[in-house]
C-alpha cells in the first residue's frame, strides 16, 4: 500500500470517529448554557439557563434569589427611620431614589407634607441619583458589546455626580438623608454652583456617548432589530420605565402620577422610541439622562428658602392604615405598599421594585435570538440584582 493511500484511509478513519463522537454529544432537547450566577452581563448573582439549538436559543430561564437580602420581612423589625438604611441597598446604583417612595407612603400614612424647600431638594437629588445609575449603564452597555473607552468616560464623570451627592447626605452610595417631614440636613455653602458646573459636565459626557456609542456603527450593528419588544407585550409583561418607552410607550410617573416631587416646576419632555430593540433602551436612557441634567439645573435657579422638616413626633408612631406610592425611579416604576397598624415598625411592606418586573420578559424576547445577542438583550433590559431580590 503507498503512502498516499496509508494517508486517505487514516483520514477516513479520522472522520469516521468525528461522527461517532458527534453523535454521542448529540441530545434530543439539543444543548443547555447556563450563564451564571455570576456573570458581567448579569450585574450580579444570576443565573441564566439557555437551551440551545445551535447558535439559536429555543428557551431562556432566569433563575433569581442568590442574594438573599430579604427586604421586605426585615422592614417589619425596623423602625420607620431606619427602614431607609436598609432600602439604599435595593438599587444600589440610585440609592436615594429608593428612599423617596417609601418616605411618601410613610407621609400619606401620617398627613404629613414636607416643606417646599425640602421638596425641591428631594427632586433634585432623586435625579441626579438618576444621572449617576443611568450613566454608568450607559458606559457598561458599551461594554457589553465590546467596547471598554465609555466605561472609563463613564466612571470619570460619575464621580463628579457623587462628590456632590456626598457633599449634602454624607454618603456616596447609601445616603441615608430622607426623612419623614423632610431632610436631614440642608445644602451646604456653595453646593449649588458647584453643582451647576457638575450638570454642564454631565450633558457633555451625554454628548460624548451619543457620538461614541449611539453613533457608533458596530453598536447600531449589534442592537438594532434585536430584542425587539412590541408594546403591547411590553405592557402585558409590565415594563416600566425606559425599556417601555423604548417600546414607544409614552408613561412616566413623574410626569402623569405626580406624587410629592416638584417635576411641574420645570420644563422637561418624556423622550419614547418606536423601534422597542435594544438600540431603542440605550437610546432613550441617554435621553433621560439629558433631561435629568435639565431638570436639575432648572430646580437649582429657584429653590425656595424655608425650613427643610416639618413639625413631626420625636418617636415616629405611624397611624394604622395602608398606602401605595410608587416613583419613576432609575430602573423604572418602584412602588411601596405599606401596611402599619399604629405601631413603630411597618406591619408588611410590600415592595415592587421595576427590575423583578422587567426581568420576567426575559423567556419571551430571547427565545429565538442567536447566543451573543442574549449579552445585548440582557445589557438593554439593565436590572439591577438588588432590584430583584428581597
Amino acid at each position: 500500500m503507498s503512502v498516499s493511500e496509508q494517508e486517505q484511509l487514516a483520514y477516513i478513519a479520522a472522520q469516521a470517529a468525528d461522527a461517532r463522537v458527534n453523535l454521542e454529544l448529540e441530545t434530543e432537547d439539543g444543548m443547555t448554557l447556563n450563564m451564571g450566577p455570576q456573570h458581567p452581563a448579569t450585574h450580579g448573582t444570576l443565573r441564566l439557563v439557555a437551551k440551545l439549538d445551535g447558535e439559536q436559543v429555543v428557551a431562556a430561564e432566569p433563575i433569581m434569589g442568590y442574594m438573599h437580602r430579604g427586604y421586605e420581612k426585615l422592614t417589619e423589625v425596623r423602625t420607620y427611620p431606619q427602614v431607609t438604611t436598609l432600602i439604599n441597598r435595593i438599587d444600589w446604583l440610585g440609592s436615594f431614589a429608593n428612599e423617596v417612595p417609601f418616605i411618601l407612603a410613610a407621609e400619606q400614612l401620617m398627613e404629613v407634607e414636607a416643606p417646599p424647600r425640602a421638596q425641591w431638594i428631594r427632586t433634585i437629588l432623586f435625579e441626579m441619583s438618576r444621572i449617576a445609575n443611568i450613566s454608568l449603564y450607559i458606559g457598561d452597555m458599551a461594554v457589553q458589546i465590546g467596547a471598554t473607552t465609555p466605561i472609563f468616560f463613564a466612571f470619570r464623570d460619575r464621580e463628579h455626580i457623587l462628590n456632590q451627592i456626598e457633599r449634602v447626605t454624607g454618603g456616596r452610595f447609601h445616603p441615608n438623608f430622607d426623612r419623614i417631614g423632610g431632610l436631614k440636613d440642608d445644602l451646604p455653602a456653595g453646593w449649588i454652583e458647584e453643582t451647576k458646573a457638575v450638570i454642564k459636565k454631565m450633558q457633555t459626557f451625554c454628548d460624548q456617548m451619543d457620538d461614541l456609542v449611539a453613533g457608533n456603527e458596530i453598536f447600531q450593528a449589534r442592537t438594532r432589530g434585536i430584542g425587539v419588544i412590541p408594546a403591547e407585550v411590553a405592557l402585558s409583561y409590565g415594563l416600566s420605565g425606559a425599556n417601555l418607552r423604548g417600546s414607544g410607550v409614552d408613561w412616566d410617573l413623574r410626569r402623569d402620577q405626580p406624587c410629592g416631587l416638584v417635576y411641574d416646576q420645570c420644563d422637561w419632555k418624556v423622550w419614547t422610541h418606536p423601534d422597542g430593540d435594544s438600540y431603542s433602551r440605550f437610546w432613550v436612557r441617554l435621553q433621560e439622562t439629558r433631561e435629568a441634567c435639565n431638570i436639575v439645573d432648572q430646580l437649582l435657579d429657584n429653590i425656595p428658602s424655608g425650613p427643610i422638616m416639618a413639625k413631626v413626633p420625636r418617636i415616629i408612631k405611624v397611624p394604622a392604615g395602608e398606602a401605595y406610592v410608587a416613583t419613576e425611579n432609575p430602573l423604572g416604576e418602584m412602588g411601596y405598599y405599606v401596611v402599619s397598624k399604629g405601631d413603630l415598625t411597618p406591619f408588611r411592606v410590600k415592595i415592587r421594585s421595576a427590575s423583578f418586573s422587567n426581568m420576567s420578559i426575559c423567556p419571551w424576547v430571547l427565545k429565538g435570538v442567536f447566543v451573543p445577542d442574549i449579552i445585548a438583550i440582557l445589557g438593554s433590559l439593565y436590572f439591577i440584582l438588588g432590584d430583584i431580590d428581597r
